[in-house]
């Protein structure tokens, strides 16, 4: 008996239907059942799911004589399936990673409930994802399970049949099945959550819910829309069989009024001439299923109202009415956004006419405080005290900014005063096409590390790299530029080549790396508390490089997978593009820190780096812990973004081309031998010679203060003490004694 049995009805949806089945059979949770209802389709459905069924013996497929609609060909499925839970997934839908592992583990943490609803998130066309706006309901907060009546919210979350598993005992004791028709999911969502003993909610989104251009039933015109009230009349009758549900009678009632007004409002849902008679017969279901005395919230009553009373032209007018509204706002909106920008440009103009301050210094980075502005800002107010700073950071960011600087929202005022006014402009990338740098400004440029892929002019020859950028206002901003800091010669001569300018280059090292020579290691310790990584356990940071040649980014390692197989030992901090997310239970250990504003926290934290492409590498390479390389589309990688030198054959340290391979390498104790060691020793020597914790002070020095005799002196890799390590674990975790694979090692042979 498998644990879960996955009942997926397919009816002409031949060009999803694969990559609906590949995302439930490459679960990390392997122990199910898949069901195809092939509801007569005729397309190429039922030759696809025969194909999975002849692969994968966890397939079974069912072909039905005649098409029998979504609810019955699901209630077939139904018919069939041995597990203990069951899940509903539609066609052209997907599970994300992992998804049926992280069901599996709240399932236990909640003693077997008899309904577990989890999240979803809207996928579109152009790759966009947008979670469930009411995902609040779903939070794992309280006690757990409960029964509807501790989380009444739950009856606002979209009532669909497939974000939620069911016990297949309770679904067959219910009596649960779906009914003909659209909108089939009603009279089953409704008594399924007010008859479950016990539910639970998880939240994460497990089910990525396909927004089609075409195609999509609930968005075709028929009058089949009708059916809504046939399967009111199913919910209420349920009610009427179980007198105990009766108080749930007005929720449902307002449920029942606000999707029929859901359907009266969609232009592409009820045929020409329909709408008056829909209004008339969901007029008479308010006067069939009121339930007198009980309240309408003040949002509702408008709604309520046209349907009691089957106002239909006063419904069409209220319709133009609003879409006039939404017009004239729009409008409003286009012109104040113009009058504002153009009092913004006068303003900055007056601004560039005022004195320069030469006490001011302003600071930005492209993606939010820290990084080599970060860092020179702590400099600017530790060894010029007399500059006053300030940040300039969105919305969003205003938490990650330090308590000293001056905060400044862009586009305001304030900060095109700042922008025309300060002495001082230190970024990491562009201030954007507005500034115009006046003479007594100093701009420094510290960009974001050290190059493996091509930048600047290069990227011309890169059409999926460079994607839209304008070169010629590129090399206008780098006209602006009065020095650009280098941590290392290869640095220094691909700026100057690729950007091209006028401005001095101050090979002084990574301001951005001058927090790994001063950390120590209560930090360390503290920084790996603050994550919620285990004490005694490996802490391996994954960090890949953004892929520029696609639009939206997606796994390239199965982490779940990877963790699983080094054991619980091992904890990975999961940067990615795509969070794959994770628990933190028996089978796996993954933790999400796509978001934590401070990237070099992150790598005190770790034990290890494990990357693709990621500029990421060069900075680890300072804290002189195992580095390892994952070069599996390295082919595409230098084809569409182009690359400085073969990271293959001067890598920083152990190199798989592929999953097994990087499993084998941290199994058999590669990652972190002696061969590694050597390797990531030449590296650090080539790309590290400057990063001894003083980069930041030698620029102040040299740009704020005017020094160019006494800077502090380059402290040679062999004489700087050792960076404090998170890992004692490392010396207690012994090396695998799984022998070494025959042969020389392929990066000792490729040197």
């Amino acid at each position: 008996m498998p644990r879960f049995t996955v009942i997926v009805p397919a009816y002409q949806v031949q060009a999803y239907l694969s990559e609906c089945l590949d995302s439930v059979l490459s679960q990390s949770y392997p122990d199910l059942e898949l069901i195809v209802v092939d509801d007569c389709s005729p397309d190429a459905c039922g030759a696809i799911a025969d194909e999975y069924a002849a692969r994968d013996a966890r397939v079974k497929v069912v072909h039905l004589q005649e098409n029998q609609g979504l609810g019955r060909a699901r209630n077939t499925g139904m018919a069939r399936a041995t597990g203990d839970y069951l899940l509903f997934l539609d066609s052209d839908d997907t599970l994300t990673p992992d998804a049926l592992r992280a069901i599996a583990d709240r399932i236990k943490e909640t003693d077997e409930p008899d309904l577990l609803v989890f999240d979803y998130a809207r996928t579109f066309w152009n790759g966009e994802a947008v979670r469930n706006q009411v995902a609040v309901h779903l939070t794992e907060r309280g006690p757990a399970p409960f029964r509807l009546e501790d989380r009444p919210g739950l009856l606002r979350v979209l009532m669909v049949a497939w974000n939620k598993a069911y016990r297949r005992e309770f679904v067959e004791e219910r009596g649960l099945s779906f009914p003909p028709g659209y909108y089939e999911d009603t009279p089953w969502t409704f008594p399924a959550l007010m008859a479950a003993e016990s539910i639970a909610t998880l939240d994460r989104v497990c089910v990525h819910y396909r927004q089609r251009r075409q195609g999509n039933i609930l968005g075709t015109t028929s009058r089949k829309h009708f059916d809504v009230f046939e399967q009111y009349d199913r919910v209420f009758a349920y009610v009427e069989r179980h007198p105990g549900l009766d108080r749930w009678r007005a929720e449902l009632f307002g449920r029942m009024i606000d999707h029929y007004v859901t359907i009266l409002s969609r232009r592409d849902r009820l045929p020409r001439g329909s709408h008056a008679e829909f209004l008339r017969r969901a007029r008479d279901h308010y006067r069939r299923y009121r339930v007198p005395g009980a309240g309408v919230p003040a949002r509702s009553r408008l709604r309520h109202t046209l349907v009691r009373f089957g106002l239909h032209r006063t419904f069409r007018a209220l319709r133009l009415a609003a879409a006039l509204r939404r017009r004239s706002l729009k409008h409003a909106r286009r012109l104040a956004r113009a009058l504002r920008s153009a009092a913004l440009r006068l303003h900055y103009r007056i601004q560039l006419r005022l004195p320069l301050r030469a006490d001011r210094a302003v600071f930005a980075a492209q993606e939010g405080p820290g990084g080599g502005p970060g860092a020179l800002e702590e400099a600017f107010r530790t060894h010029a005290p007399h500059i006053r700073t300030a940040w300039i950071a969105r919305p969003e960011h205003r938490h990650a900014v330090p308590p000293g600087p001056r905060r400044l929202l862009p586009g305001t005022a304030a900060c095109w005063t700042a922008l025309a006014r300060s002495k001082y402009l230190v970024h990491d990338g562009h201030f954007g096409p507005g500034l115009r740098k006046r003479p007594g400004q100093v701009f420094v440029q510290t960009e974001q590390g050290t190059p493996l892929g091509h930048q600047g002019l290069d990227l011309r020859e890169r059409p999926a790299a460079a994607r839209d950028t304008d070169f010629e206002e590129l090399l206008r901003a780098v006209d602006q530029w009065d020095h650009v800091l280098s941590g290392n010669r290869h640095t220094t001569l691909t700026w100057e080549r690729v950007y091209p300018g006028r401005y001095t280059t101050l090979e002084y090292g990574s301001p951005r790396n001058d927090v790994f020579q001063r950390a120590t290691s209560a930090d360390v310790a503290r920084l790996r508390e603050s994550l919620g990584v285990p004490e005694g356990a490996v802490a391996v940071l994954y960090a890949p490089a953004h892929r520029d040649h696609r639009r939206t980014q997606r796994p390239l390692l199965d982490l779940g997978r990877i963790q699983r197989r080094l054991g619980p030992r091992f904890v990975v901090l999961d940067r990615s593009p795509v969070p794959q997310g994770g628990s933190r239970g028996e089978d796996g250990q993954i933790i999400d820190v796509s978001g934590h504003p401070d990237v070099a926290s992150l790598c005190l934290a770790s034990d290890a780096l494990l990357t693709d492409y990621s500029s990421l590498m060069f900075d680890y390479a300072c804290l002189d812990r195992p580095i390892i390389v994952h070069t599996g589309d390295w082919d595409t990688y230098e084809a569409t973004r182009g690359v400085y030198f073969d990271l293959r054959a001067f890598p920083p340290g152990a190199v798989a081309a592929g999953e097994d391979e990087l499993i084998d390498v941290f199994a058999t104790g590669r990652w972190r031998d002696s061969g590694t060691g050597r390797l990531r020793a030449a590296f650090r020597e080539r790309f590290c010679p400057y990063d001894d914790g003083h980069a930041a002070e030698r620029v102040v020095r040299r740009v704020v203060l005017g020094e160019t005799e006494g800077l502090p002196a380059f402290v040679p890799l062999a004489e700087r003490g050792p960076v404090p390590s998170a890992a004692a674990a490392l010396a207690r975790y012994p090396l695998a004694t799984v022998p070494q694979p025959s042969g020389p090692h392929p990066v000792t042979e490729s040197r």
